[in-house]
């Protein structure tokens, strides 16, 4: 079976020294390139300038020692008749002078040559033209040479630059290499690029939340285990009551006080695992408009025979017909546990009305019920996890409100508690203006 293997990622700091050095390479090679060039050019200019002084030395009278047979200077001076007046021991000249700077070849050799035409004279000044290319490249090589030296001195530098500019990202990196896994406490942003410090920023605001997440997910587990073992303990003794039954009446009892514990049982884990997937997977699911007059009315008829049951007046009370943007599921959830609670504590006889509306621009949805309300002294803690007002004796776990809270936070709606005009609790849920 063929398996993905995962792509090696860029290397930064390669990438930065890569970049930085071919950059270097370039215009090195670019400015000894142009300075080779101009050296040459300014070399053959000087070469022929210094022609030149030597035509007009010559001309005026100033000794001029000529080279032996093997200098790149080669003199020739006519009268006015064409007689040779000197000549030095070199390359012998054409006879024939084009005045001004000439190029030639005699016997072989390249010539440049100058001639200069004055009422006394005609003089001729020639130079080797491979003695003086020679010459000219030496000049330029020396003029590049400066340049070659400094770039490689240049790219060192450059190397060292970055590898401190980045070495704060590898102390971080060493930082969290070394961590535990249990360790989600801030990164030090000290030291740190200022283009990185937002990255810094939302990986602390990842820990801090993933952070939550363990803790609340421990302070769940811990407390899960804390109330599972009250109704386990049940069962096990109910289980040795019905084992110890003498007689049939006792053993029914005994059984069907076993087969309530297990219902119950059955109904807390059930609440346990909504909870767990309410804080976990349901809020990546995608939000639709949810037209609340038709989820009001799915529930009532979902949980209409438990309120018949208990001989209590469900349904909804006069309200316009309203729509928000909320995950289907998610809300479906949060009104039935409304509901189901108002029936739990709502006696035999009472009232459980659904209304919703909009205020401010922002849709509402509560449930109202005539049963015994909540003090307000009691209003917040309801809404922690397994928290059942002293004194009740309707059968629940006290997890309704915490999965309604734990909805609402997701959704971004704010829920409150306040006394209802039928006597009992009012439960509001209020959307996000604009849902």
């Amino acid at each position: 079976m063929n398996t993905l293997e995962p792509t090696a990622s860029p290397s930064l700091r390669r990438r930065l020294l890569g970049l930085v050095l071919a950059a270097i390479g370039a215009v090195t090679l670019l400015q000894a390139t142009t300075t080779y060039r101009t050296a040459l050019l300014e070399a053959d200019k000087m070469f022929d300038y210094h022609l030149q002084e030597v035509a007009r030395s010559v001309h005026g009278g100033v000794p001029f020692v000529p080279g032996n047979d093997d200098s790149e200077y080669s003199v020739q001076v006519w009268g006015p008749d064409g007689t040779t007046i000197y000549r030095s021991n070199g390359v012998r000249l054409p006879a024939q002078a084009v005045l001004g700077f000439s190029d030639t070849k005699v016997n072989g050799i390249r010539l440049r040559i100058y001639s200069l035409q004055t009422p006394e004279h005609t003089i001729q000044i020639a130079q080797d033209l491979d003695a003086r290319e020679a010459r000219a490249r030496a000049l330029a090589a020396n003029a590049v040479l400066p340049a070659l030296v400094l770039a490689p001195l240049l790219m060192l530098a450059v190397g060292w630059v970055i590898s401190a500019s980045l070495a704060p990202l590898t102390r971080m990196r060493r930082q969290v290499a070394a961590r535990e896994s249990t360790d989600l406490s801030p990164l030090a942003a000290e030291g740190v690029p200022q283009e990185v410090q937002p990255l810094v920023r939302e990986l602390n605001a990842l820990f801090g939340r993933v952070r939550e997440t363990m803790e609340a997910q421990q302070h769940f587990v811990a407390d899960a285990a804390h109330e599972l073992r009250s109704p386990l303990t049940a069962l096990k003794l109910q289980v040795q009551a019905a084992e110890r039954a003498r007689d049939e009446e006792t053993r029914r009892a005994a059984t069907a006080a076993l087969a309530g514990g297990i219902e119950r049982a059955i109904a807390l884990v059930e609440q346990l695992l909504v909870l767990a997937r309410e804080e976990g997977a349901m809020a990546a699911l995608p939000a639709e408009d949810v037209d609340l007059e038709a989820l009001a009315r799915e529930s009532v008829s979902e949980l209409l025979p438990k309120a018949q049951a208990r001989q209590q007046d469900l349904g909804l009370a006069d309200s316009e017909p309203l729509s928000v943007r909320a995950v289907p599921d998610a809300l479906r959830l949060l009104l039935r546990n409304l509901v189901d609670n108002a029936i739990k504590y709502t006696p035999a006889g009472g009232r459980i009305d659904i209304a919703m509306g909009r205020a401010e621009g922002a849709a509402w949805l509560a449930v109202e019920d005539s049963g015994p309300g909540i003090p307000e002294a009691e209003r917040q803690r309801v809404f922690d996890r397994f928290y059942r007002v002293p004194g009740s004796e309707a059968p629940g776990s006290g997890l309704g409100l915490a999965i309604v809270k734990a909805i609402a936070e997701r959704m971004g709606a704010q829920l409150s508690l306040g006394p209802s005009a039928l006597g009992g609790l009012r439960a509001e849920i209020r959307f996000p203006a604009g849902a």
